[in-house]
């Protein structure tokens, strides 16, 4: 059976590498047509995606998505579509459009979370700071490192990007509780034994556990889940990593938990205002409250998708354009607007 031609288009600038690479991977396919446009302004991109099939882009406008009139698939290639959901949900209500959240960075995120852990646990920073000042051999008493082994490590989603950081942290001698809202999406064996929970166990499990790595999408459900009861439950031990989005944990109610030692501490990978003025000195905070006077957090500029120029990111991108080339209908990463993920 013949498939018709697709044409893909990219309404957000990419570099030649990825050009490239999408065009080597995809180049056995000829029904599939893929255009870069030079000026990806509303005015020049309105006269591109009329024919476009497939739109492949981080924040297209509704005048975009309108013109789009034979559009079938619109790709995210960045993990996370809370602000996409409310523009997707009004244009499926008159046509069908699937939106593909990408899952392009995971390992990456997931890679950041084990490093943000590791660094806080083995009081990494303090100790580089020290020997850049000359200071040899300040120890225990000053930074003592955190042992991992015999902790209770608690996956506060089960997407792609925890079960990577399960997978990157199963060769330490720790126990997995795995708290998931779905958990028939399961299909594979866990990679280690782990108790599962669903979100209605949320206390529990944050009772059995001394470290959260948290990675869920933002919901309503999600929104505001951690606040001053739940980070309490972790205990003085406890330990928090969030690479999700910050709103998951309430600002206030985290930065209390540190200050008052309620928790041990805390990485922290995404904030809550992403758009920050700069103070009279110039320096701008992503937050409210003075987490950088806190000696008990690692501090990081949500980075956890570094290195961008990683091609190997675009192959969700490559599996699902081929898939439509092919005539399949299962396409991966499918967003389901109720479930909002």
């Amino acid at each position: 059976m013949s498939v018709k031609n697709i044409i893909v288009c990219f309404i957000s600038a990419v570099s030649k590498d990825v050009q490239n690479y999408l065009t080597e991977n995809l180049k056995k396919l000829s029904n599939v047509e893929i255009i870069y446009p030079e000026d990806t302004s509303e005015e020049s991109l309105s006269k591109i995606v009329p024919n476009a099939d497939v739109l492949i882009g981080w924040r297209p406008s509704k005048t975009i998505l309108d013109r789009a009139t034979k559009l079938k698939v619109f790709i995210n290639p960045g993990a996370g579509v809370n602000h996409l959901l409310d523009l997707f949900t009004r244009l499926n209500k008159k046509r069908k459009v699937l939106l593909i959240n990408g899952h392009g960075n995971s390992y990456f995120v997931a890679q950041h979370a084990v490093a943000l852990l590791l660094t806080l646990m083995n009081k990494t920073i303090p100790h580089h700071v020290w020997m850049k000042e000359g200071r040899w051999r300040t120890g225990d008493n000053d930074a003592m490192s955190i042992p991992l082994r015999s902790r209770d490590i608690g996956l506060l989603g089960y997407g792609a990007i925890n079960q990577k950081v399960h997978r990157f942290l199963s060769g330490f001698d720790v126990k997995f509780h795995i708290l998931r809202n779905n958990w028939n999406k399961q299909k594979d064996e866990l990679l280690t034994p782990a108790k599962k929970y669903n979100f209605n166990q949320l206390n529990d499990f944050l009772k059995e556990i001394d470290i959260l790595i948290i990675a869920v999408p933002v919901t309503l459900l999600t929104s505001g889940l951690i606040k001053a009861e739940e980070i309490s439950l972790l205990g003085s031990n406890g330990l928090i990593v969030n690479v999700a989005r910050g709103e998951i944990i309430n600002q206030e109610d985290l930065y209390n938990a540190l200050k008052n030692r309620i928790i041990s501490g805390a990485a922290i990978d995404v904030w809550y205002d992403y758009h920050p003025h700069p103070n009279k000195n110039g320096v701008k905070r992503p937050y409210e409250f003075p987490f950088h006077t806190l000696d008990n957090i690692i501090l990081s500029p949500h980075r956890g998708y570094s290195p961008f120029s990683d091609l190997l990111r675009w192959n969700e991108v490559v599996e699902n354009v081929s898939r439509m080339a092919k005539g399949h209908k299962n396409l991966i990463n499918v967003v389901n607007l109720e479930e909002e993920y």
